[in-house]
């Protein structure tokens, strides 16, 4: 299994279509081969990440390189204040 997790920062006045958008692309990024799983998470202080898995990198690699998914992805931007940070985990045990 492979895990992205991204922190985010989304715009206060964008927090609610930001939310909307997410829920709406998950349909498209659920098609893609390998894709396991993909939610945004909330701290009680109102931080937020992303979280996304794929059966392993190749497969998320190939979606990461797809136009579905640069479309996808200048949209989230327009969200947000700043670009994501990711970070990339290969799931080790269980």
């Amino acid at each position: 299994m492979f895990v992205v997790i991204s922190d985010v920062q989304i715009k206060s006045e964008s927090l609610d279509g930001f939310k909307n958008w997410f829920s709406e692309s998950n349909k498209i990024v659920s098609k893609f081969d390998g894709f396991v799983n993909r939610r945004l998470l909330e701290t009680k202080d109102g931080k937020h990440r992303i979280l996304v898995e794929f059966e392993n990198l190749e497969k998320f690699s190939k979606m990461h390189q797809s136009s579905e998914h640069e479309k996808l992805h200048s949209m989230a931007a327009s969200f947000m204040e700043k670009l994501p940070e990711p970070k990339f985990y290969t799931v080790v045990s269980q």
